[in-house]
């Protein structure tokens, strides 16, 4: 299984979208501040993951909401995000 997720800081506010193979362990790794990435803004909580069986799809997905385009947008105003 692979998932697309999105963690916010609880610090910032600010907002994460990722991707991995194993979410409970790279959940662990951002609030660990092994992730480069977001240690500055640790702690994060998760608001919302996807699950694929195709690792190709899930890399699609994170690409699409990454580009902050339409697919992103709509998952906006699905989650009714406080940003």
């Amino acid at each position: 299984m692979y998932y697309v997720y999105i963690l916010q800081s609880e610090s910032k506010g600010k907002l994460y979208i990722g991707f991995t193979a194993d979410l409970e362990k790279r959940f662990y790794q951002h609030n660990s501040k092994y992730s480069l990435s977001a240690k500055a803004r640790a702690p994060w909580r998760l608001i919302y993951y996807e699950a694929y069986l195709a690792k190709t799809t899930a890399q699609d997905r994170e690409r699409k909401l990454k580009q902050y385009g339409q697919s992103w947008r709509r998952l906006k105003e699905r989650l009714v995000l406080a940003e």
